[in-house]
């Protein structure tokens, strides 16, 4: 059984006269938590958004390989066959959580699995679920700006897992916390990905989120650096 989840070759982009990646290799193992760190502008978040079919990159390769079913090639999809994946298989945390402010907390998370053509009842009885495993219980009907900020990323945090998504994407998810409401939002990012056997990236500046993970990899002017932990 393959046990990487992501293979990336060679990846390239350029913004103009910017280069965001300049030939990015990196292979991640299924379970692994990874942090990416870097300075600002050093390619951090575009890696992260080319690895999550978000961004095409302009040359380079890169594969994704589901516990079960074929691998696949992200690089050659056209944008419906990504946004599909994105929906089906990704899930994502934001550091503003990029909630919806008129939907309730378990409107927020149901709405993922609704999206991909769940019933609303089954899609809030599954939220309820997640709301429960992570200390949100009584919470349900408060909308986004009724709860508190480590509350919040707790609701996107069940919003990214409620599909069954294996690979979790993370951009700086705790940098608009306080230091006790980041270690708390990271114990539950990491107990319901790699706890549960999936897959975490995340784009941090904080050395204590990355300490968390199990590998660190440094980019600096679109290329990995340095890597440290199990992997490098």
């Amino acid at each position: 059984m393959n046990t990487s989840v992501i293979e990336a070759k060679s990846l390239t982009k350029t913004f103009g006269a910017t280069t965001a990646l300049a030939g990015v290799d990196l292979t991640v193992q299924r379970g692994e938590s990874v942090a990416i760190m870097g300075a600002s502008g050093s390619g951090k978040t575009t890696l992260l958004h080319v690895l999550a079919g978000i961004t095409a990159p302009d040359a380079g390769r890169m594969l994704f390989s589901p516990a079960a079913g074929p691998s696949a090639e992200v690089t050659t999809m056209n944008e419906r066959d990504r946004s599909r994946l994105r929906r089906e298989s990704f899930g994502f945390v934001f550091q503003q959580g990029l909630l919806v402010p008129e939907l309730t907390a378990i409107e927020n998370i149901a709405l993922a699995l609704m999206i991909n053509g769940a019933p609303r009842r089954t899609a809030i009885e599954h939220a309820a679920g997640w709301m429960a495993s992570l200390g949100l219980a009584g919470f349900e009907d408060r909308r986004i700006g009724e709860i508190s900020g480590g509350q919040a990323q707790r609701v996107a945090i069940a919003r990214s897992q409620v599909t069954g998504a294996e690979l979790v994407f993370a951009d700086e998810p705790t940098g608009a916390l306080d230091s006790q409401t980041s270690a708390d939002v990271m114990n539950a990012l990491l107990w319901s990905t790699t706890g549960q056997g999936r897959t975490l990236i995340v784009v941090t500046h904080d050395a204590d989120v990355a300490s968390r993970c199990s590998r660190t990899i440094h980019v600096r002017d679109g290329r990995i650096t340095a890597a440290a932990g199990a992997h490098a």
